[in-house]
């Protein structure tokens, strides 16, 4: 397999606080990724760096073969799709959606004097099609529920092909249909043959999508697990990270997490 994110010994200090530390992590080009650990565990942080958005205070992170620090970040991020509620922010609520996606083709977050090709305006219209957007097309972006929003971003970071997929809480503050809804796409879009390697930021192990391989549980910016999603997402694990402890199912490819 080939590697497309590796974190070799790396910490990140902000502040005289370390938020990283000595972490060693790598993901291959077939691995389906998700993070998990409490809050101030680092798993943001670890997502800026693969995103190629910040650079470790030490250590060395190689993203897509190019070393941070020794390369243009700016030629390596279009090769990244990444989604996050800060980047939502930085879209103008209203532009038209088909925009939002379109834009991603130049890496910018709002419409101006760019020229797109019809392949990038149909691959825009395909992508939305995909991910159950098409109807909404040419509403404006802050007209969306919260839902369709985050579906919004995610076919704005897959617009591209990118070769890593990044996704900080797809998931969060969702009702339980729009969550369910967004999983089973997420789902389907891991198992699919072309998809690239994703990692995923999550606070819950019921956002999980089934077919997701692998699992990252961070604790105090340290590695607390890291290996096969069903040897890391356990009761044992899971209860020596939060602190608490946690019964932990499987049922049908989805996790659930309780206080036991």
């Amino acid at each position: 397999m080939t590697s497309v994110l590796q974190l070799s010994d790396v910490s990140v200090v902000r502040d005289r606080t370390t938020i990283l530390d000595s972490v060693s992590w790598t993901v291959d080009e077939s691995e389906r990724w998700v993070v998990l650990g409490p809050n101030g565990a680092g798993k943001t942080t670890l997502l800026q760096l693969a995103a190629a958005q910040m650079h470790p205070t030490s250590g060395r992170v190689t993203v897509l073969d190019d070393t941070l620090g020794r390369t243009d970040v700016f030629e390596l991020r279009p090769r990244i799709g990444f989604a996050s509620s800060a980047m939502a922010r930085r879209v103008p609520r209203d532009e038209q959606v088909v925009d939002v996606v379109l834009t991603a083709a130049y890496s910018v977050t709002g419409r101006w004097n760019e020229s797109y090709d019809d392949v990038d305006v149909r691959r825009a219209r395909r992508v939305l099609s995909e991910w159950k957007l098409d109807h909404l097309a040419e509403r404006r972006f802050g007209a969306l529920s919260d839902g369709e929003q985050k579906r919004v971003q995610i076919a704005r970071a897959v617009m591209t092909d990118p070769e890593l997929l990044l996704l900080d809480e797809p998931a969060a503050s969702l009702d339980l249909g729009s969550r369910e809804e967004l999983v089973q796409l997420l789902g389907g879009f891991a198992s699919a043959a072309e998809a690239p390697a994703i990692v995923m930021v999550t606070h819950h192990v019921e956002e999980i999508p089934a077919g997701f391989t692998h699992a990252l549980l961070l604790s105090g910016g340290t590695v607390h697990a890291a290996g096969l999603i069903d040897e890391v997402i356990t009761s044992e694990n899971l209860s020596g990270a939060f602190g608490l402890p946690l019964a932990v199912t499987k049922d049908a490819g989805r996790f659930t997490a309780r206080a036991a």
